[in-house]
């Protein structure tokens, strides 16, 4: 299966609400403020998870235990409405807040058909960030833990050279970023051709971020797929041409309109006058202790480097991650952030995309997004699982 050539990515067609310059003049964001201020409506674990325990799937005795043993007793809905139609080796878009379940909503049925042919299975899960992509093959490895299934990330960043040794052996689970994955078919390592199941997560950050031509390159070398899942937080009409190319005849669920913000998260605006520093009513924020572990989004590497550099100056701990920073400078600066030696972990959006840290207390944007869809998937690191966080913009 092909795409249609005519088809156009969303960055192409979507508008991303943004005054764009022909003349290259910063971009600035014309969001509406008045849409950034909400109530939460929180409807904590029992609003998350729906009725249906893991236990009532036929599933294999060791999945099924690993599932108890990370604590997960109940499935979310968007497992509940996928996890039997990807059994059953059903295609499946799949639209949820992040946050919902979704990584365990197609790993749990890849685990059931991998061990139940070995030899045989072999699925792609192709992601747009490094760090999504790490975090989901950490996911696989404690659900298949003792079943004898193997897993490799293969991403930017890395030293390619370590790659060829994992492609050697037979891997059922192979996580990417799509520059690497195309980089190692092109070396004729990576087999596309020998992959009957393809995991698309975050389809529409992969767009956004401009990725559609390598992942059309990647889904049209894979003349063995057998099984197509496509998930994501987010979903314009502009994308339907580029999916209908994409997944033929599948389930679709929608959990959420892919429009909207998740409920679980209080959302509120901070006006900065004109003439005051907006520094120091960031840093006065964080005299009170409520926000133990935020995020700070960045426009920018540069204002990046800055805030974080500042923070740390006024005695607040922050961490930093953007695109300039190393794998191995990012890898450890999100493990900080996770064990609590930092507070604060100021991010840009590229770099941040898909960070599933526990318990984020709050979400702030510094500046203001430049789509609502940014808007959703950055304030989507905090509400997960079912518990409420909180989202503060700065408006100038």
């Amino acid at each position: 299966m092909t795409f249609n050539r005519n088809s156009k990515s969303v960055g192409q067609n979507r508008n991303l609400n943004v005054t764009r310059n022909p003349r290259n003049k910063k971009k600035e964001s014309t969001l509406d403020p008045r849409l950034l201020t909400k109530t939460a409506k929180p409807s904590g674990q029992e609003g998350f998870q729906s009725i249906t325990p893991f236990s009532e799937l036929n599933l294999n005795v060791n999945l099924l235990k690993n599932i108890e043993a990370k604590g997960y007793q109940r499935m979310t809905y968007i497992q509940e409405k996928a996890i039997i139609p990807l059994l059953e080796g059903k295609n499946f878009l799949g639209i949820s807040n992040t946050g919902s379940g979704k990584t365990g909503a197609f790993l749990i049925p890849i685990i059931e058909h991998a061990k139940a042919d070995p030899l045989n299975y072999s699925a792609l899960i192709v992601t747009p960030t490094r760090e999504l992509a790490l975090q989901i093959e950490e996911e696989f490895k404690s659900l298949a833990k003792g079943m004898n299934l193997s897993s490799n990330t293969f991403i930017g960043g890395t030293n390619i050279n370590s790659n060829f040794k994992a492609l050697n052996r037979k891997l059922h689970v192979i996580v990417g970023t799509p520059g690497r994955l195309l980089d190692l078919a092109d070396r004729k390592l990576l087999h596309l051709n020998r992959i009957n199941t393809l995991v698309l997560d975050e389809f529409d950050r992969m767009l956004d971020m401009g990725f559609v031509h390598d992942v059309k390159k990647l889904v049209n070398s894979m003349i063995s797929r057998k099984q197509t899942m496509l998930f994501s937080a987010t979903l314009d009409p502009a994308q339907k041409k580029l999916i209908d190319g994409l997944l033929h005849n599948p389930v679709t669920v929608k959990v959420n309109t892919g429009g909207t913000a998740s409920e679980n998260v209080e959302q509120e605006t901070i006006r900065v006058p004109e003439g005051k520093d907006k520094f120091d009513m960031l840093s006065g924020l964080f005299k009170d202790k409520g926000l133990d572990r935020v995020i700070i989004f960045m426009e920018t590497k540069r204002l990046a480097d800055q805030i974080a550099k500042k923070l740390n100056q006024v005695g607040v701990k922050s961490g930093l991650i953007h695109g300039n920073k190393s794998q191995n400078f990012r890898n450890r600066t999100i493990e900080e952030f996770k064990n609590g030696t930092t507070r604060v972990l100021v991010a840009t959006d590229v770099a941040a995309r898909g960070i599933d840290v526990a318990d984020v207390s709050h979400v702030i944007n510094y500046q203001l997004p430049m789509s609502m869809d940014s808007y959703i998937h950055r304030i989507g690191r905090t509400g997960r699982a079912g518990k409420t966080g909180r989202a503060i913009t700065f408006v100038n």
